[in-house]
C-alpha cells in the first residue's frame, strides 16, 4: 500500500508538467504562426495603403468621363480605357464562359477517362503558362492575320487566362453536389447532358458563379497579352463610333466590328505606359488608375468570399 501511495502522487506530477509542456509547445506554435500570418499581410496592407495614398487624391468624375489630353495638359481623364476594359471583359467572357463550363461538366462527369485526365492536365499547365506567351499567341494567332491589332484578339488572349479557373471551379463545385440528386435524375430516364444541365448546374450555380468572378477580376488585372493584342487608343470612344455609324448607314453588325476590330484600350494598359511617362500629370493618373483597378479586384474578391460563405451558411441549415 505504501508503494502504491508513493507511485501515485509521482504520476501525477508526471502528467502535470506534461500537460503543462504541451501548453507552452502549443503557446509557442501558435504566437510563431500568428506572427507569420501577420508578416504575410504586411505587403498586401503595405500596398494597399500605399497606392491609396498615392491614387486617392487624382481619382475625381474627369478621370471616368473625358478621354485623355495632349501630352503635358493637365486635366482629362482614361474614359477609353474603361471602355476598352468592359468590351474586352464582355468579349473573354463570351469566349471563355461556354468552353470553361462544358470542359469542367465534363471532368466532373468523367474525371478518370483518357480525356477527362488529359483535359485536368491541360488545364493545370495552361493555368501556369506566363501570360506574356499567351499573348504571343495572341498575336501570331489573330493579330498577324488580321493585319492590324484589335480588341477582339485582346479579348480572345484574356479568355484564355480566364478558361482554367473557369474549369477548375467549375469541375470542384459540381463534385460538392450529393450524388443521389444525380442519381435520382438518372432514375427517372433524365440522359445525362440535361442532368448536368438542369440538376447539377443549379445545384452548384452560386460556386460556379464565384468562379467566373474570380477569372473577370483575373483577366482584368492582366497587361502582357494586351501589349501584343490590344495596342492602346487614346480616342477609343464607344459613343462616337456608334454615332458616326448611324449617321454612315451602317448596320448593327458593321458598327460592332468597328467597335471590337480596331486598337483598343484597357485600364491596365494605361497605368503601364503612363507609369513611364516624363509628364507628372500621367504619372499621377496611373496612380489614380492602379487604386480603380486594386478596389476593383479587392470588392470582387471580397464579394466572392461572402457570396460563398453565405451559400455555405444556407446549405448547413
Amino acid at each position: 500500500m505504501s508503494t502504491l501511495s508513493a507511485a501515485a502522487p509521482r504520476g501525477i506530477v508526471k502528467s502535470e508538467r506534461r500537460q503543462l509542456r504541451r501548453r507552452i509547445v502549443n503557446g509557442i506554435m501558435l504566437g510563431a504562426t500568428g506572427f507569420f500570418t501577420l508578416l504575410a499581410l504586411i505587403p498586401l496592407v503595405w500596398i494597399i495603403v500605399y497606392v491609396f495614398i498615392q491614387g486617392a487624391s487624382y481619382v475625381n468624375l474627369a478621370l471616368f468621363t473625358e478621354l485623355p489630353r495632349a501630352l503635358g495638359q493637365s486635366g482629362g481623364g482614361v474614359s477609353n480605357a474603361i471602355q476598352g476594359t468592359i468590351v474586352i471583359t464582355i468579349l473573354a467572357i463570351l469566349f471563355s464562359v461556354p468552353v470553361g463550363l462544358m470542359a469542367g461538366i465534363y471532368a466532373a462527369n468523367n474525371p478518370n477517362t483518357t480525356l477527362g485526365l488529359a483535359l485536368r492536365f491541360s488545364t493545370d499547365v495552361l493555368s501556369g503558362v506566363p501570360s506574356i506567351i499567351i499573348g504571343l499567341f495572341g498575336y501570331a494567332a489573330i493579330v498577324v492575320p488580321q493585319g492590324h491589332y484589335s480588341g477582339l484578339a485582346a479579348g480572345v488572349a484574356v479568355s484564355i487566362i480566364m478558361i482554367p479557373t473557369i474549369i477548375r471551379t467549375t469541375e470542384e463545385m459540381l463534385k460538392l453536389v450529393p450524388g443521389n440528386l444525380r442519381e435520382g435524375s438518372l432514375a427517372l430516364g433524365s440522359p445525362e447532358w440535361k442532368t448536368s444541365l438542369r440538376v447539377l448546374v443549379p445545384a452548384a450555380v452560386v460556386g460556379i458563379a464565384t468562379g467566373f468572378m474570380l477569372a473577370v477580376a483575373r483577366g482584368v488585372g492582366e497587361t502582357a497579352p494586351l501589349l501584343f493584342t490590344a495596342l492602346g487608343n487614346d480616342r477609343y470612344d464607344i459613343s462616337r463610333i456608334v454615332q458616326s455609324g448611324i449617321q454612315q448607314g451602317q448596320s448593327v453588325g458593321q458598327i460592332t466590328q468597328r467597335i471590337i476590330g480596331q486598337p483598343i484600350d484597357s485600364l491596365t494598359l494605361t497605368m503601364y505606359q503612363y507609369s513611364q511617362s516624363p509628364f507628372p500629370e500621367r504619372v499621377h493618373q496611373a496612380w489614380a488608375v492602379a487604386l480603380v483597378l486594386m478596389l476593383f479586384v479587392l470588392g470582387v474578391n471580397i464579394l466572392t468570399r461572402w457570396i460563398t460563405r453565405r451559400s455555405r451558411n444556407q446549405s448547413q441549415r
